[in-house]
């Protein structure tokens, strides 16, 4: 049976932020071993949302339907709602989540969400902006790094701006890929040098 990555998914989610890595992850192609990950998804409620982009989503369950010990990691993705202080009980998933040591990956406004549940105030991290978090009143502006993407054990932070970043992390907490397959990914996605297809497939035929 393959592990399940939970996704996160709540009205004004933003569509972009947790692409590269979804589809990295059910995207059997490149993977170290194949099917050994599916991605479901979760809301409060079970209850169906909307993205920003107009998507709807029928979730897989409901957040209270979901256990650490079910899951090999939440993914929290940004939306309007986190700035409107919603979604507290994802951010106390979240605490149980790495209370059990299962990986956590926040990017954009969940980022917020978690600084204004202490879950930053000891842990190096990032998100959109200093500033941006700095406004939660969170504690753990000394650890704010100013990277794209931020790994620190269990926990995984990451910029709006920065979803590829977001995935590359993902995918090696994860061990999707070989590391030089996971190279070769994101030098092509970042760079779009034809290139690099050629060195993406020449190192997963290995």
């Amino acid at each position: 049976m393959p592990q399940i990555v939970h996704l996160f998914v709540f009205d004004t989610l933003s569509d972009w932020e947790p692409g590269f890595a979804i589809a990295g992850i059910n995207n059997p192609m490149w993977q170290r071993a194949p099917g050994r990950y599916v991605v479901n998804t979760v809301s409060l409620d079970g209850a169906p949302i909307t993205t920003v982009g107009g998507l709807r989503v029928q979730p897989d369950l409901a957040l209270r339907e979901l256990s650490p010990r079910d899951s090999a990691m939440l993914i929290l993705p940004g939306g309007g709602a986190w700035d409107a202080r919603q979604n507290a009980e994802a951010v106390e998933m979240a605490r149980d989540f790495l209370e059990a040591k299962v990986p956590v990956a926040a990017i954009c406004g969940a980022t917020a969400g978690l600084a204004r549940g202490g879950l930053l105030d000891d842990r190096p991290h990032t998100s959109n902006a200093r500033e941006y978090l700095a406004a939660t009143g969170y504690r753990g502006a000394a650890l704010y790094r100013d990277d794209a993407a931020v790994a620190d054990g269990d926990l995984i932070t990451a910029s709006a701006m920065a979803p590829l970043e977001f995935a590359r992390a993902i995918f090696a907490r994860l061990e999707l890929y070989e590391p030089s397959v996971l190279d070769a990914w994101y030098g092509l996605f970042s760079t779009r040098k034809p290139e690099y297809f050629g060195e993406l497939m020449a190192a997963a035929s290995h």
